[in-house]
């Protein structure tokens, strides 16, 4: 659509593409994919929702080597036991349904595969309820997920968490969140990036079990994956 002859948005996505592969060197595939997908933000997730009718132009543009589908999460139009792997990148708090959106996704997971997924936690917004109050305003956000909420329905349909992790974990770190996410302009709590090095030094220092952003693995039981590549992004 003509972005080759912009040069800032040429440049944009040649860094994103650096950022995509050295992303793949470090983390594999599949944990890259969620990192970027997971740092381009509202504003970038928003472009896609609008996007209607430009699948094809988005994938050669992104470089993604699976076809884009848009449908409804809480109504997948895909096969039972269709994908070895599910990613589910802070999605699941603007959902109506959440729980109905995690019967789709343990749904279309076959036996040995794996999900993976983030959510927002905010476990110590009670502190802050106006930055809360203004951050779910701002990202429609219907319902904020623990590990332990995610794992119980995650159990309740058959899949065993097997690895968790929060980001944001320390007091100041789910402040700085909260903040620049309700008033960090357009681009929200990306702004965050230059001081990400110092939130993760914090995080493997804290203690606790809590953060403004929740990671969960899990697995159903069964075979191994056997078909490695197919894998359904949300």
């Amino acid at each position: 659509e003509g972005w080759e002859d912009d040069p800032a948005r040429l440049a944009e996505v040649q860094e994103r593409r650096r950022r995509l592969a050295e992303l793949r060197r470090k983390y594999g595939e599949d944990l890259a994919a969620v990192m970027a997908y997971a740092t381009e933000g509202v504003a970038r997730l928003a472009a896609l929702e609008d996007a209607q009718g430009q699948e094809a132009r988005l994938q050669a543009e992104h470089e993604l080597r699976f076809p884009l589908l848009r449908a409804n999460a809480e109504q997948v139009p895909l096969a039972d036991a269709s994908f070895d792997r599910v990613m589910s990148v802070c999605a699941i708090e603007h959902f109506d349904d959440g729980a109905r959106a995690v019967d789709e996704m343990a749904r279309v997971l076959a036996p040995g595969g794996e999900l993976v997924m983030s959510a927002d936690a905010l476990t110590l917004a009670e502190r802050w309820p106006r930055l809360y109050r203004a951050h779910c305003e701002r990202y429609r956000v219907k319902h904020t997920y623990s590990h332990d909420e995610l794992a119980a329905l995650l159990a309740a349909r058959g899949l065993t968490v097997v690895d968790h992790q929060y980001q944001f974990r320390t007091r100041w770190a789910q402040q700085l969140y909260l903040g620049l996410s309700a008033y960090g302009g357009r681009i929200g709590f990306n702004a965050a990036a230059p001081v990400t090095p110092l939130v993760a030094a914090a995080d493997r220092g804290a203690h606790g079990d809590g953060g403004a952003i929740v990671l969960v693995r899990a697995r159903r039981p069964g075979g191994p994956v056997t078909r490695p590549g197919r894998s359904a992004r949300r």
